[in-house]
């Protein structure tokens, strides 16, 4: 069964070798037997259910709780020639009716449904009509009523193992704790299934989290390393996420906005948009993210708390599922903590579900405090052990300072205690520091004995102490009142002087933008200099393809193939099979039009070496790009690419290549040479000529000045 299962791999999907569990996954459910598969994101987990369904007789039925995810993996499999349909409310009565008689006709091997949709009594009973191959129930922790993902209708799924006894079932999530895998396996009554818990580690994500001074600079400071990156800005109010992406486009970031709030026609368009389109930035709240199957999302940053470390979890792992290099960055504050416990205690929900709550929400500001190995504790949450330091998050790279704050912290209670247990920390500070303001004068402040003792710290080191002082629950927010700072119980042994508070010492917020020594491994350094132009070459041919064929761009091929073509440099279709990813059906479509543009880097065939020599010849002669289109009867496109790779090889000057205005020409030299360092890509510049500048001239410009550069 594996000997088949991997011819499969290859000839369909492209891949090699199974990663994991995943062959001994497949195994077990292609021989007809219930499994429960915790993997996560982009570990692989559609290929656990569409393996075995391709090789199972009849319909493969799939239960996905959104229809953008479905429509998704639809378009993946009719791009690898499998039939597969989606079966949801965007189809007219006819189109569904079409559907039905193509099933019937066995001519769809995977069918991907609403759980809604799949409980309907009469789909129950047109499904009884066929031979089902198997049901995959993905996102299966909606199930759990614990959870922030519950979905009611996924209760009813547990009925599939009365009317289908002999059909096996995969229930499948990224995110379960020991709890919720059992609750899955109860609520969906999965027959002695086996239980697959592959690690939760995400070795390719960079963690980084940082005190929130300035965040909107902060954020633009991480950004600025990662242009033409796609990635998610996540936040917690809707107001917010409408300032922030607009003040992202303001600074010349392309973002869009997604809240619940949003008209539906927007949401849907904005969340399309994101999909198709390279580079984009999606600002969101957590309304948007389950069932986003961009695989070369690079980053995913936080400017607000999230509520648990299943959601930060689940979050940041929207991040580099291709396996390539990503960063998970957020920003946190003492506002974020009050917020969020006013939220909890204003939430419907009896007292017991609060606790669990607030416990879920002290393990959040646990890690954000943390001064070991993030990745760890994070792992450790999930019943998970990873015995060394992982070396890949900010604790690790940059090492935790911590000092004494034993003295300084008696000081912050004191003053807490002694102003009345009823003001935030901007006015405990302006005591601790002796400021002398109105506030203060009104209530007397100055007379008290803490007035001015911190008067040798800075402003920024208080908040940080009270910020921890709160986190680790020796400080409370009182809610009831206005927000203010109270003592809590735990704090006594350490007011006594019976106990002695290390804490972490904050470094200095990044506020602009640093290299790789600041942000861990920025995903953005996944090409070097040398192979910048080519990589460019490759998106932009996926990107056209993509657009001939109605599908986002990583459906033709995920950035990880893109960028093992470019680093294998196939000169073949035999050595095109051989990269990850390239199926069968993928080379037959494909193949030829990416071996073209790889061919710059090769060597030539004799054909294209007369053309080039031609070509330049006829630059030389002063035709323009469009007559030598006309006379060598190509593309202008071509023949722009063609220039471009002669100006690098300093065979053609920009001169005799181009006739640009002079004050045109010096205008996008400009627009190149405005960073630091490397040159950007044409794509981060394209957008400010729009029409004035053929997309070609920018690349034989940046070939230019590449070249001037390597002198």
């Amino acid at each position: 069964m594996l000997e088949q299962a991997q011819r499969v791999l290859k000839d369909i999907f492209g891949y090699d070798s199974f990663r994991g569990r995943q062959g001994a996954i497949i195994e077990r459910v292609a021989k007809g037997g219930d499994a429960l598969v915790l993997m996560p994101t982009g570990g692989g987990k559609s290929l656990c259910f569409q393996v075995p369904a391709l090789l199972r007789p009849g319909l493969a039925v799939v239960v996905s709780p959104l229809i953008a995810l479905m429509e998704d993996q639809v378009a993946t499999l009719d791009e690898l020639g499998v039939a597969a349909a989606s079966l949801n409310s965007t189809l007219s009565a006819e189109q569904q009716r079409e559907l039905a008689a193509r099933i019937r006709r066995g001519e769809v091997k995977m069918l991907y449904l609403a759980p809604e949709r799949l409980v309907q009594p009469r789909m129950l009973d047109f499904l009884r009509t066929l031979d089902i191959a198997l049901f995959a129930i993905d996102e299966a922790h909606c199930v759990s009523q614990w959870g922030h993902d519950f979905r009611p209708e996924y209760l009813q799924l547990g009925q599939l193992a009365e009317l289908f006894p002999d059909v096996p079932r995969i229930a499948l999530t990224a995110t379960a704790d020991m709890r919720t895998r059992e609750e899955i396996v109860t609520r969906l009554h999965l027959q002695n299934a086996e239980r697959f818990l592959s690690s939760f580690d995400r070795p390719n994500i960079f963690y980084r989290i940082v005190p929130k001074e300035q965040p909107r600079k902060q954020l633009l400071a991480f950004l600025g390393e990662r242009r033409g990156n796609a990635g998610i800005v996540y936040c917690l109010s809707r107001k917010k996420v409408d300032d922030v992406a607009a003040y992202l486009c303001d600074q010349g970031f392309p973002a869009l906005p997604y809240h619940a709030g949003l008209p539906a026609e927007t949401r849907a368009a904005n969340q399309r948009r994101f999909l198709n389109e390279e580079g984009l930035i999606m600002v969101a709240t957590i309304a948007f993210g389950m069932g986003i199957d961009k695989p070369n999302v690079r980053f995913v940053a936080h400017l607000d708390l999230p509520k648990s470390l299943e959601a930060y979890y689940q979050e940041t792992g929207r991040a580099g599922r291709d396996g390539l290099p990503a960063d998970a960055w957020m920003a946190y504050g003492l506002q974020d903590m009050v917020m969020l416990k006013q939220m909890l205690q204003n939430s419907e929900g009896d007292e017991r579900h609060k606790r669990i709550e607030q416990h879920k929400l002290d393990a959040m500001l646990a890690l954000c405090e943390e001064t070991r190995c993030r990745r760890q504790i994070l792992l450790n949450y999930f019943d998970e052990e990873l015995l060394q330091p992982c070396g890949h998050c900010d604790n690790c790279i940059d090492g935790v300072q911590t000092w004494d704050a034993t003295e300084p912290a008696r000081q912050a209670l004191s003053a807490v205690y002694r102003t009345g247990q009823r003001y935030g920390v901007g006015h405990l500070v302006d005591v601790l520091l002796g400021r002398d303001n109105e506030k203060i004068r009104n209530f007397g402040h100055e007379k008290l004995a803490v007035y001015g003792v911190g008067k040798d710290r800075s402003e920024g080191e208080w908040r940080s102490l009270f910020r921890q002082l709160v986190a680790r629950g020796l400080a409370d927010i009182d809610l009831e009142g206005y927000g203010g700072l109270r003592l809590s119980d735990t704090c006594r042994p350490l007011l006594r002087g019976e106990i002695s508070l290390e804490l972490r010492r904050d470094l200095k917020p990044q506020t602009t933008s640093k290299g790789s020594s600041i942000g861990g491994s920025p995903a953005s350094q996944l090409v070097r200099g040398e192979e910048r132009e080519q990589w460019e070459a490759l998106r932009a041919l996926r990107r056209k393809l993509a657009e001939e064929h109605g599908v986002p761009p990583y459906v033709i091929f995920p950035d990880s193939t893109l960028l093992e073509m470019l680093r294998s440099q196939p000169a073949s279709l035999s050595e095109m099979a051989r990269v990850s990813g390239v199926g069968a059906r993928k080379l037959e479509r494909y193949g030829e039009a990416f071996l073209e543009v790889l061919g710059g880097a090769a060597e030539a065939p004799p054909v294209v070496a007369d053309l080039r020599h031609e070509l330049t010849s006829l630059a030389r002669a002063g035709m323009t790009p469009a007559q030598i289109a006309g006379q060598l009867n190509c593309s202008e496109k071509n023949v722009y690419s063609m220039l471009a790779e002669a100006i690098g090889r300093q065979q053609l000057s920009l001169e005799q290549a181009l006739d640009l205005p002079e004050d045109l020409l010096a205008e996008v030299q400009d627009a190149f040479l405005d960073g630091e360092g490397e040159l950007p890509p044409v794509s981060a510049i394209a957008e400010q000529f729009g029409t004035r500048v053929p997309e070609g001239v920018l690349y034989c410009v940046r070939a230019a000045l590449a070249a001037e550069f390597e002198m």
